[in-house]
């Protein structure tokens, strides 16, 4: 039993929830939650079910490829079960579903264009080359654009989900050299098993400079305070670095990609608080 209840949470992936509520409770702080605390705690905790569902239903139908790529995952060493996970899966969407009902009618048709995108990403688009990465790219993007639509403003955060989503390529597109060998052996047509890993990290690389170029675009338009280039560029030198580092080593480049994006995300509320003070 201890097992099993370990198990559904690291089908979760707490971190990746974690993470993606603060992306959502971000994106509502930049659009200026003050007014509307409740309606934006409610889409963070949505965005960590969500995550969570999405999390789980991928190791359902990844579980075969996890036995080469992710062993110590809970499928694949028996942990949960196939049908288990499903469950669980249904579960933490239902509670998505239930909390998004009592948003703004454009927080709930994001919430459930998201919910389809979750559910058909490891099923339709896993396996095109590029697809599968611009969804995921989309659903990071989408989760500041959640925010300021929970508090009735999703255009302040507009540039906010397109950097987060261009970034968000790059790094997938890592993931994507990483885990190449099991996903040849499975047939799925990713980026590199498409078109090889080094021009994939040179699509990573490509996408990722896009963004750092339009990172200084929140600054000039006013949205953020100096204090938000500062970091920003501290954020934007981690993950120029990990996209080099991809080259040689892209698992070390995905952990410290991660830092950057986490960076990133601290120079966002910093760069808006600092209007405020």
């Amino acid at each position: 039993m201890r097992e099993t209840a370990r198990g559904a949470l690291e089908l979760a992936r707490l971190g990746n929830c974690v993470a993606a509520a603060v992306l959502t409770a971000t994106g509502a702080f930049v659009a200026g939650a003050g007014d509307a605390l409740a309606p934006a705690a409610i889409a963070a905790v949505t965005t960590a079910f969500a995550v969570a569902a999405g999390n789980a239903i991928n190791d359902y139908f990844d579980r075969e490829i996890d036995v080469i790529n992710q062993p110590d995952r809970p499928i694949p060493r028996g942990a949960v079960s196939p049908r288990g996970a499903l469950g669980i899966s249904a579960v933490w969407f239902a509670a998505a579903v239930v909390l998004a009902l009592a948003l703004p009618r454009l927080a709930l048709a994001i919430a459930a264009v998201n919910l389809v995108a979750l559910v058909t990403y490891t099923t339709v688009f896993k396996g095109t080359p590029g697809l599968g990465n611009a969804l995921v790219s989309y659903l990071v993007g989408s989760t500041f654009l959640f925010g300021g639509a929970a508090v009735g403003r999703p255009g302040a955060v507009v540039v906010l989900a397109l950097l987060a989503a261009l970034s968000t390529f790059a790094r997938e597109v890592i993931k994507d050299v990483e885990d190449v060998v099991g996903d040849r052996e499975e047939g799925l047509r990713t980026l590199p098993v498409a078109i090889g890993e080094r021009r994939s990290l040179w699509i990573a690389a490509g996408s990722l400079s896009v963004a750092v170029a339009a990172s200084p675009l929140p600054y000039l338009t006013e949205t953020f305070g100096g204090a938000y280039l500062v970091l920003v560029g501290v954020a934007d030198a981690v993950m120029l670095y990990a996209c080099y580092e991809a080259f040689a080593d892209p698992t070390a480049a995905q952990q410290r990609f991660k830092y950057g994006t986490f960076l990133a995300a601290v120079a966002f509320v910093v760069g808006r608080a600092a209007l405020l003070v």
